[in-house]
Parts: C-alpha cells; structure tokens; sequence
C-alpha cells in the first residue's frame, strides 16, 4: 500500500474507502473526456475549472485526470480522505476544500487540502491559522463572503470583512488569496453578474487575486465578472442523485 507525503497542494492518508451518500453513475470515459475539453475551451484565460467531486466516485475523479483535470474541490472531509487514498498512485492532486467548515473539521481539513475556500468567520480563520502553525502547514485560503441576503448561506459582508481585514491578513501561516460567493437563488443573470462584480470590486479594493465564484448554472455570468475558479460538477460529472445544487 502507499502511502502520499503532505505536499502543499493537500496530503493523503490511506485508509479504507468508505461510502459518505450515494455517488452519481459514472459516466463513459470518451463522454467526460469531452465535457471536460468542451468547458475548458469555453473558460477565458485566467479562468480556471475546479471540478467539483463531492459524491463522485473515485474512478470518475481518475477519468478526469486522464483528460487533464488537476484540480478537485470537496466538502465532505471523509469522503475526500477515502478518494484521496483511491488514487495515491497519481501524481499529487490540487485539493481543495469548497464546503461549509466546521471547526471540529479544521485540523483534519487542514492535513488534507491545499486551498480552503470558505472560510466564513474571523474566529473561524484565527482557528484555522492556530492549527496550521501547529501542523507546520501554510494553506492558500479564501474568505467567503456573502454580499446579497441570503438566509442559507454564511459568509462576512463588505464591511465586516473590511472591518476585520488587518486582523484577517495577519493570521500566518494562512496564506490569504482570494474571496468566495456563491449567487442566491432565484436571480436573474444580470443580478448574478452584478453580485459577482461586486465581489471582484472587494477583491480588488484588498489586495486579493483570486476569486472563486460561479457554478454550472452561473459561472458565464462569474467570468465574465473576473472569476479565476469556477466549481462545476453537475456539467461535467452529471448530477447527483439527491443534489440540490447546481454546482
């Protein structure tokens, strides 16, 4: 068996697979192969896919990455550990971690993911940053922030992220790049787009390169804004059975 070493882009451990919800049917190798060229061609430059694998099985993850995909966003922590383990004999794959963290979550998170996009409190991120300097670890992270009313989802506002910047950039070992957001629902596309400029304009007015927003139902709308990730898993894995979300 082996075993992967903690690389900057997110450690694996082996350990058995185990079921966290139903995984989606796989699709045929020649069939995700094309969703995935289609989507990549269609992103401007500066745009980059994060394939979204929640619920995925492992063997559709190792289809991807035949076709090129490198990058794989999770939000189950479980079920990224066992998927990580499935395909320790590939080259080490950029992990990242795209759901709600809890902070019983943060350490095992932390061991397991190279990029953090939601982190959505400053108590939250000061936990964060504790356990990484414990685990010698130097996490790329996004904040997330939620700028239209939106009552399933968290996140800081402009001004408490503006109020808590000085303390947010701060925090080493975390290494701050960027925001996230995800659009309410029931938007128009002229909204979506208007919210994710906002978000681009707070980027910016904080020094922040990244940003990650926009999904397989929004993300022309994110791009067009200046999205550097768009997390898309619905459009090139199929959907979920059970999924209420159109990533």
């Amino acid at each position: 068996m082996k075993v992967l070493k903690c690389t900057p882009t997110g450690a694996c451990c082996l350990t058995r697979p185990s079921s966290d919800g139903p995984a989606a049917l796989p699709s045929p190798p020649s069939e995700l192969a094309a969703r995935l060229a289609a989507l990549q061609a269609a992103l401007p430059a500066g745009a980059r896919l994060l394939a979204v694998s929640k619920g995925q099985l492992a063997s559709q993850l190792r289809l991807a990455v035949g076709a090129g995909q490198r990058s794989f966003g999770e939000s189950r922590l479980q079920e990224a550990i066992a998927k990580q383990a499935e395909l320790a004999d590939l080259e080490p794959l950029d992990w990242h971690f795209i759901g709600r963290l809890q902070a019983n979550k943060v350490r095992g998170v932390l061991r397991h993911f190279g990029t953090i996009h939601s982190l959505d409190s400053l108590p939250l991120a000061q936990r964060a940053a504790r356990i990484a300097a414990e685990e010698t670890l130097s996490p790329a992270v996004l904040f997330q922030v939620k700028l239209r009313p939106d009552p399933g989802k968290t996140g800081f506002s402009a001004e408490e992220l503006r109020q808590a910047w000085p303390r947010l950039a701060a925090l080493a070992p975390l290494r701050p790049v960027g925001l996230m957001t995800i659009a309410p629902l029931g938007l128009s596309p002229g909204e979506r787009q208007a919210l994710f400029a906002d978000c681009a304009a707070l980027a910016r007015e904080l020094g922040l390169r990244e940003l990650s927003m926009g999904m397989s139902g929004d993300w022309p709308e994110a791009v067009a804004a200046g999205s550097t990730w768009v997390r898309i898993g619905s459009t090139l894995f199929g959907a979920r059975p059970g999924n209420g979300s159109p990533q």
